[in-house]
C-alpha cells in the first residue's frame, strides 16, 4: 500500500511546502478548515503518535516552532478518533473567534471534503 504522507517526503507526490526539517515537513493541507491551517509530518513513516515516542516529539518540536496562538495541535490515533491518513500527522490550525470552526470537524467541512 502507498503512503501519501511518504510519497510527499520524498518529492514524489506535489505539495505546498511551508518548511523543512531533517526529521519533518511541513505542507499545506489540500483543503484547509482556516487560514493558515498547516500539517506537519514526520519524513520516517510511523502510523500514528503512539508508534515511536521520538519520532512522535520530534513532530511535535517542529510544530511548536511553527504555532502561533491561538491555535490547535491535533492529531489522532487510530480510525475510532478519526485517523484516516495512517501516517503521523499534526495539524496546526490557528483559529479565532470568528473561524466557527466545531472540534472535531469532519472532512465534509473542507471544500471537496478531501481526507488531508
Amino acid at each position: 500500500m502507498t503512503c501519501v504522507f511518504c510519497a510527499i517526503t520524498r518529492g514524489q507526490e506535489p505539495a505546498t511546502i511551508i518548511r523543512r526539517w531533517s526529521d519533518a515537513i511541513a505542507i499545506t493541507p489540500r483543503h484547509p478548515v482556516t487560514a493558515g491551517h498547516t500539517l506537519i509530518i514526520p519524513v520516517r513513516h510511523v502510523q500514528d503518535v503512539t508508534e515511536d515516542p521520538d519520532v512522535s516529539a520530534a513532530t511535535m518540536r517542529a510544530a511548536s516552532e511553527l504555532a502561533v496562538p491561538p491555535c490547535n495541535i491535533i492529531t489522532s490515533a487510530g480510525p475510532e478518533a478519526t485517523q484516516t491518513v495512517f501516517h503521523l500527522h499534526l495539524h496546526l490550525v490557528p483559529r479565532t473567534s470568528t473561524d466557527l470552526l466545531s472540534l472535531p470537524w469532519d472532512p465534509r467541512q473542507s471544500a471537496g471534503g478531501e481526507k488531508w
